[in-house]
């Protein structure tokens, strides 16, 4: 049986430590920043690739804008049917598959964590792939580090381990911390969205976009809205503490609302959860694009601790 192969050459040496971009919180957005990930990052010796983060927050999608065609073992929308490939896997078969996928929380409920790591070192001994969800639950059992990790909370992070880490457990500190930023934001974002539709009869299509604690509606001009009043509009829905859940394909219910959503699990579970919202109370101009920006903010600043965790563990 050969050595586990390494990711680089002498003649090759990564200098990242990691990155971070917003993570997106429609299915779209998140699958065009994926594809752009895997566009930037991915090298075809990445045989062990780490996904962590929590429930909702995208890891399925992400995967699936990661490596278009692979087949998931089980993801929210239920779980596969078929046992889980890895453990049947045969190194002497010519057409085994070349990428894996296995979420090590639901495996551990079925095996010990030792037969997990097994089938994992086997796979990759053999110049396979394995793409491991909740890879902080099994990392110290495998006993070396993903040659790549992605988290998603807040931001999705990129780390290229070393020796030296970054490591999954610290990673999946900061985006445990983050994810209800980006969980309260998509939540108030939808029910701004609701108002201005349905209450101002804005019916043109707005574009989203990011910003930290918050959300950003784009606008081609100026709207003649009252920034203020719209705020109140929102709060008093936030006050009134309705649930908030998916009520179809595609379809996000608030309260007694209904309204087309495509990331309708990356919400709070109700419009109470959302804290401390406001708005910027003017539009603001982008001159590059020529659009108007209506920001909205949730939540409180605080330090997430992403810096940290390019630091050596003492």
């Amino acid at each position: 049986m050969r050595p586990v192969p390494y990711a680089y050459s002498s003649s090759h040496f990564e200098t990242l430590i990691y990155s971070a971009y917003y993570a997106p919180r429609g299915r779209q957005r998140l699958y065009m920043l994926a594809r752009d990930l895997s566009t930037r990052y991915l090298y075809p010796t990445d045989l062990l690739v780490g996904i962590i983060g929590s429930e909702g927050s995208g890891k399925s999608t992400l995967i699936k804008g990661l490596f278009p065609g692979l087949e998931l073992t089980n993801d929210d929308d239920g779980v596969n049917l078929r046992p889980t490939p890895i453990y049947d896997f045969d190194s002497s078969d010519f057409f085994a598959g070349h990428t894996f996928h296995i979420d090590a929380r639901y495996e551990l409920a079925f095996h010990q964590k030792y037969d997990i790591c097994e089938a994992i070192s086997r796979i990759i001994m053999h110049g396979r792939r394995v793409v491991v969800e909740h890879f902080d639950l099994i990392q110290d059992g495998i006993g070396f580090n993903a040659h790549i990790i992605f988290g998603i909370g807040e931001e999705v992070i990129v780390a290229r381990p070393g020796i030296f880490g970054p490591w999954p457990a610290d990673i999946k500190r900061v985006v445990d911390k983050t994810i209800k930023y980006r969980l309260m934001s998509h939540s108030a974002e939808d029910i701004t969205s609701y108002i201005l539709e349905h209450e101002y009869n804005y019916t043109r299509k707005m574009l989203h976009s990011d910003v930290k604690h918050g959300f950003v509606i784009k606008f081609p001009y100026e709207p003649t809205i009252d920034i203020s009043e719209l705020e109140d509009k929102v709060q008093k829905i936030i006050e009134k503490n309705v649930p908030i859940s998916a009520a179809g394909e595609d379809l996000l219910a608030i309260g007694d609302w209904r309204m087309y959503c495509t990331g309708t699990r990356t919400h709070v579970k109700s419009s109470g959860m959302i804290e401390n919202f406001h708005m910027k109370k003017d539009f603001i101009y982008d001159a590059l694009t020529r659009e108007y920006l209506l920001v909205g903010i949730v939540g409180k600043r605080e330090t997430a601790g992403l810096e940290d965790i390019a630091y050596v563990q003492e």
